[in-house]
């Protein structure tokens, strides 16, 4: 069984790397599919590659993915057991003075990928969902979605999974000062709603976490 989540999803990220129905398409380096435990109880989704993802074909790989690692681990989440993926898996950019910089996905692009997530979503089945930024916010819940103001809410996702919102890893780290303290106790609080939403999951035996504050953001 596990053998055949695993060939969907490698047949599902063959099709997305054919993929041109965008300008990004024909400009990244790799396509980004996602990757993770197929039977994963959580989803983690983003909102689409930066340059070392591009480079690595690979989603969460640099400074913002470090952090995303120490927050999984601090409610008992090793990377290995969830799954990880973005909205698009294209790497979106702007011209820069030093090469193309990174963008966030605009709503076309968003469309475009749309069924490659909702399929990857279909696959895994994950038991929760949590979302990483405003543009990953919209994705499921629409272009309304205001993140400073209607984060750490419970929202019913695709397959009426319950969803989570919660502020993306590179936001944290651009805080400076006297924000940054705010921030990641409105991110250290989101996480323990996850972790309690999934120790709360009647179809399975759940081993009690300890989760520390302390991992979070060392």
């Amino acid at each position: 069984m596990s053998d055949a989540r695993e060939a969907r999803l490698g047949e599902a990220a063959i099709a997305a790397a054919a993929c041109r129905k965008c300008a990004i398409g024909y400009e990244r380096r790799n396509n980004v599919y996602g990757e993770g435990d197929p039977f994963a109880r959580l989803m983690v989704v983003g909102e689409g590659p930066g340059e070392t993802e591009d480079e690595l074909a690979r989603p969460f790989v640099g400074r913002a993915g470090r952090l995303l690692d120490r927050m999984l681990l601090a409610i008992g989440l090793p990377r290995n057991d969830v799954y990880i993926c973005n909205t698009v898996k294209c790497r979106p950019t702007l011209p820069g003075p030093n090469g193309p910089r990174n963008r966030a996905p605009d709503a076309q692009e968003m469309e475009n990928c749309r069924p490659f997530l909702e399929e990857q979503i279909a696959i895994v089945a994950p038991e929760v969902i949590l979302a990483l930024g405003s543009p990953a916010a919209k994705w499921f819940l629409g272009n309304d979605f205001a993140i400073t103001r209607m984060r750490g809410r419970w929202y019913i996702g695709p397959r009426d999974t319950p969803l989570m919102v919660t502020f993306h890893p590179a936001y944290i780290l651009r805080q400076t000062g006297g924000q940054i303290d705010g921030v990641k106790r409105l991110v250290w609080d989101d996480l323990k709603a996850v972790r309690t939403k999934l120790d709360e999951a009647p179809a399975c035996v759940v081993e009690t976490v300890e989760i520390r504050q302390g991992t979070l953001f060392e």
